[in-house]
């Protein structure tokens, strides 16, 4: 089989609406071959290190990322060959034991906070999307998903986000704004910009004969 699959990447900073964004799109072609691939689910092992030590990771800094393993993994995907997805376990701090069992598809969807930050990754992608939302906006849904969903304090997400999340938006993720093909402002609100990334991923398949 010689149609390479189409891979989308989608970045942007914690909240900005990049998961929407990928929904959407996800949405878009519910009953074709798709799938999507979370940069989280490929955080480093850490089984290795003390607790103590584990719970020092700064989770938005390139280095937590496994991005060999994530790229090996796409490369696999793009022969049509099935993968085993880690899972990460915030609980301990590492890798979980579990695995999720991944088929190739024709569209791979690629999103995560870092995905633009690698020239390896980057290399592998057809269209690079940043979803590019206001930092206060940002920090209100951060607010609300954390302590509605992983049941934090409005103080400790506070202090997350000034001491760590804020910097390296910054210094890593705002700076990737510069690789992408398209820039999409408001996230999942955008539904303009959205509908413009489907027609334009409905033309790359067709070009390849998917549709």
């Amino acid at each position: 089989m010689d149609r390479k699959p189409v891979v989308i990447g989608v970045a942007g900073g914690s909240g900005s609406g990049k998961t929407s964004v990928t929904k959407a799109i996800y949405e878009s072609f519910k009953g074709h071959s798709i799938l999507m691939i979370e940069q989280d689910y490929y955080y480093k092992d850490q089984s290795h290190l003390p607790m103590e030590e584990r719970l020092k990771t700064n989770y938005d800094h390139p280095l937590a990322f496994d991005n060999d393993l994530l790229i090996n993994h796409l490369q696999k995907l793009l022969r049509h060959e099935p993968i085993e997805k880690p899972v990460y376990d915030y609980t301990v701090h590492t890798r979980s034991s579990e695995i999720i069992p991944v088929e190739p598809k024709d569209v791979i969807i690629l999103e995560g906070i870092l995905i633009l930050e690698d020239e390896r990754l980057r290399n592998l992608m057809d269209m690079k999307l940043y979803v590019d939302t206001d930092a206060d906006l940002r920090i209100i849904r951060r607010l609300l998903r954390d302590i509605k969903e992983r049941k934090r304090s409005m103080d400790s997400v506070i202090e997350q986000y000034v001491n760590v999340v804020r910097p390296m938006h910054n210094q890593f993720i705002e700076p990737t704004k510069r690789y992408a093909d398209v820039i999409i402002p408001e996230g999942g609100h955008n539904h303009v910009a959205i509908d413009l990334m489907v027609t334009k991923i409905q033309t790359i398949l067709e070009q390849k004969s998917f549709l």
